[in-house]
């Protein structure tokens, strides 16, 4: 039988929250998620500073976590290493972050890869090389040519280039 889970440390949702604040902002292009909007709706009795410092920290976090692409084993010894560290996290931050990431993991990584992608996308490639056979002039036989085909699409969107 599996033990019941814990019941969330105090402080845990407006962390949790913040986190999903910062991965809007960050990683889902939703600009109508500010600091401000942040801190109001989250920490509202913290002064400014204070705030900024936390979502800076909990945003570096999250950019560390993510452009490395932690899996469970990586997170839990990064975590870790940053509760030990000198103005780091604690423990209760760091479970908090854990479930966050495991949660969110897939759809971040694939926000970053849509973010890194240029507009259009290479679907497919052909390519050959011909050589002439026959030709008006002796110095153009057996000349290779090389004939590229490029399949581009854009956001779904499927068209041929050839080249």
């Amino acid at each position: 039988m599996a033990a019941p889970e814990q019941p969330p440390p105090e402080g845990s949702k407006p962390l949790s929250a913040l986190l999903s604040g910062i991965a809007q902002a960050a990683y889902y292009g939703n600009a109508d998620i500010t600091e401000e909007l942040l801190r109001g709706q989250l920490y509202p009795e913290a002064a400014p500073e204070e705030f900024r410092a936390l979502r800076a920290k909990m945003g570096g976090l999250l950019q560390s976590i993510a452009s490395a692409d932690m899996d469970l084993n990586q997170l839990e010894a990064f975590l870790t290493a940053q509760t030990k560290k000198q103005g780091g996290i604690t423990s209760d931050q760091a479970a908090v972050i854990a479930k966050f990431w495991k949660n969110h993991r897939i759809k971040i990584h694939e926000s970053l890869i849509n973010q890194s992608r240029w507009d259009n996308v290479l679907k497919n490639m052909n390519w050959r090389v011909d050589l002439k056979s026959q030709s008006r002039h002796i110095d153009q036989i057996n000349t290779p040519v090389a004939i590229v085909e490029m399949e581009l699409g854009k956001n779904g969107q499927v068209g041929n280039m050839a080249s």
